[in-house]
């Protein structure tokens, strides 16, 4: 069974840091696409950040700039480093891997206080 365990997630002021993990297996974190995306408050679930097998990344026009994904092997972790962050910014966040299957975990809350 494929696990993703996600932490990091808090209150901040705006223009704060948040830097987000999602704990998986070695299996998963070497061989899936894997991604962060977030559900603010009402709205619908909608990509941040993914990183390829090969570490190719794409960001989120909302996000470019401030946001930065990379994965650990060693560590079986996905990180999302995210700085300047807005009230928009507000949401529950989620990694999801892609491997003969899509799997999610179970989200952290990151808040952006004005």
């Amino acid at each position: 069974q494929v696990q993703l365990v996600e932490s990091g997630g808090g209150l901040v002021q705006a223009g704060g840091s948040l830097r987000l993990s999602c704990v998986t297996s070695r299996d998963i974190v070497n061989y899936s696409v894997m991604g962060w995306y977030r559900q603010p408050p009402g709205k619908q679930r909608e990509v941040v950040a993914t990183i390829t097998t090969y570490g190719s990344t794409n960001d989120a026009d909302s996000v470019k700039g401030r946001v930065t994904i990379s994965r650990d092997n060693a560590k079986t972790t996905l990180y999302l480093q995210m700085k300047r962050l807005t009230p928009e910014d507000t949401a529950e966040y989620y990694c999801k891997a892609v491997r003969v299957g899509r799997f999610w975990g179970q989200g952290t809350q990151a808040t952006a206080s004005a």
